[in-house]
């Protein structure tokens, strides 16, 4: 294409653009995977392929490489897994993508549950070597609840992996959704020599450089004519046969119905198949879709600006105890100064200095749209779950609580620092590092994590952000359940286990047992109560 078709093409695109609302040209997706898959990786290339960083860190690099901006934390340089969400804006092909990039390990969780209600499409990134592993699985049935349409990125096939029609068929059958290689690779590990787009047949190398050749279509005959000086390219032919023989072909309506994932293979290290994803995220990804709610769901085209809390951050500039709520935007032209109201505490609030984000970095938000993560500064003014609106009394729903796996006392090494724990643990609390329990007798403080690491990273920042050097022990039990039900039998209930109750960081009641057993028997004790797993956030 000429220089002067290309200009045509774009003069068109931004006609086009400047026909339509705003919000259709936002994409906002998350990037999902198991611990070590190369989800961050592949978040640091994407931002570098868009032109949005000169230089990509690597999580496994050193030196300059080794500052990932998406792993901002000390702990997450430290140890080289992401413990937080971050997000990140930027500008690709005329459309305003922002990515968020979530923690991989099952003990951060519910940030990336919770991260999953504010996006309108996903990345899965899978091991080609180890295939779907749990965490994607858990984190796959949370999009699917949410109806999330799905892109697949099949990374590190220039290291030894599994078959390539033996990991599409995996997909299929693990995650009951149909398929549609949208690349496919030449050989695997030290035999790979790169990646073929089966849009248009165009060939990238090993190395990350589109080689300017061609695969001619499946009924041409200039198809058995290899453009890899390779031995692994008939094999990879032939394989790639088999899958356009028994494979449909990719369904834009199905993947946006949840029903059909495209599959990328490549390698984020190396920056191959890269510009493919990114590509097909500008395509195929949805704009900002209804949000659900009470009474009925936002729809992004109304007048009236709504936007919802899905996460507080403390600290994120250690010069100053700043502490930043993420709402994603539903509806109406956000513009800084405007007042909102907290539907919940039925406060108005004068947004004065919201900001977009690229990781730590931030900038000034004069304006936003639906789609947009914006933040706003507060001192404890807004929470997760918060629903802001113009005036309406819409609630959005879907913000999940989870009960913890293990919960330990907190000592003080220095009792003189009572104060600054209790800010820092309510901070901490409110951002979904931990859960704060007050139980109805003491003056103990319970902390509640899913995972062990939980309490690292707690008891890190605790010290590194407040000062405050802390311990953990046992409390002596090891399940937790909300209570909900009857007054009378809440009260009845409370009578006779008030050594075992607390109160959790939203006043709700939370039954602390021994273990399961003793939960059973309260279960069954009291029939007329609810003792639940998973809560709303309201």
């Amino acid at each position: 294409m000429d220089d002067r078709s290309q200009a045509l093409m774009q003069e068109a695109r931004a006609k086009a653009k400047a026909s339509l609302p705003e919000f259709m040209s936002r994409r906002t997706f998350a990037i999902i995977s198991h611990p070590d898959a190369g989800k961050t990786t592949l978040t640091e290339k994407l931002l570098h392929s868009s032109g949005a960083v000169q230089l990509a860190g690597q999580v496994k690099a050193r030196g300059e490489r080794r500052r990932t901006r998406s792993d901002w934390m000390q702990i997450e340089q430290q140890r080289g897994i992401s413990v937080t969400s971050s997000v990140m804006t930027f500008e690709y092909q005329g459309l305003t993508f922002n990515l968020l990039d979530t923690p991989g390990h099952s003990d951060f969780s519910e940030d990336t549950y919770r991260t999953l209600t504010a996006v309108d499409a996903a990345i899965m990134v899978i091991d080609a070597a180890k295939g779907i592993e749990q965490q994607t699985l858990k984190l796959f049935e949370i999009c699917r609840l949410r109806n999330i349409p799905i892109m697949t990125f099949v990374n590190k096939v220039d290291r030894e992996g599994r078959d390539t029609l033996e990991i599409l068929d995996e997909i299929a059958a693990t995650l009951a959704l149909d398929v549609a290689p949208a690349t496919w690779p030449v050989g695997m590990g030290v035999d790979f020599k790169g990646i073929i787009d089966l849009a248009d047949g165009g060939i990238t190398g090993s190395d990350g450089k589109v080689s300017g050749k061609k695969l001619p279509g499946p009924n041409d005959p200039a198809r058995l004519e290899a453009p890899f000086d390779s031995p692994e390219f008939s094999a990879s032919l032939e394989a790639l046969e088999l899958a356009e023989a028994m494979l449909p072909k990719f369904d834009l309506d199905a993947f946006l119905e949840g029903h059909m994932t495209p599959v990328f293979f490549g390698s984020a290290l190396k920056s191959v198949g890269v510009v493919d994803l990114l590509n097909a995220i500008a395509k195929w990804a949805p704009p900002p879709g209804k949000q659900p709610a009470d009474p009925e769901p936002i729809d992004p085209a109304r007048d009236e600006v709504t936007g919802f809390v899905f996460k507080v951050q403390a600290n994120m500039d250690p010069k100053h105890r700043d502490r930043i709520a993420f709402v994603r935007l539903c509806s109406g032209t956000f513009k800084r100064g405007m007042k909102l109201t907290n539907v919940k505490r039925q406060k108005d609030i004068t947004v004065s200095a919201p900001m977009l984000f690229f990781a730590r970095e931030r900038e000034t938000a004069d304006e936003a749209f639906p789609g947009d993560i914006v933040g706003i500064p507060n001192h404890g003014t807004l929470s997760v779950g918060d629903t802001l609106t113009e005036g309406s009394k819409f609630q959005v729903t879907g913000i999940p609580d989870f009960a913890p796996e293990i919960i330990q006392r907190v000592r003080l090494t220095d009792p003189m620092k009572s104060k600054q724990l209790a800010k820092a643990l309510g901070d901490l609390s409110e951002e979904g590092v931990t859960q704060v329990f007050r139980p109805l007798l003491g003056a103990d403080w319970i902390v509640g994590v899913v995972g062990a690491l939980q309490l690292d990273v707690l008891s890190s920042r605790v010290s590194q952000e407040y000062g405050v050097p802390i311990r953990f022990e046992s409390f002596g039990c090891n399940a937790a359940r909300w209570i909900t039900g009857p007054a009378d039998q809440i009260k009845l209930f409370t009578d006779r286990n008030r050594a075992e109750l607390a109160e959790d960081g939203a006043g709700m009641l939370v039954y602390l047992a021994k273990d399961m057993w003793w939960m059973q028997r309260a279960e069954k004790d009291f029939p007329g109560l609810k003792f639940l797993a998973t809560r709303e956030r309201t």
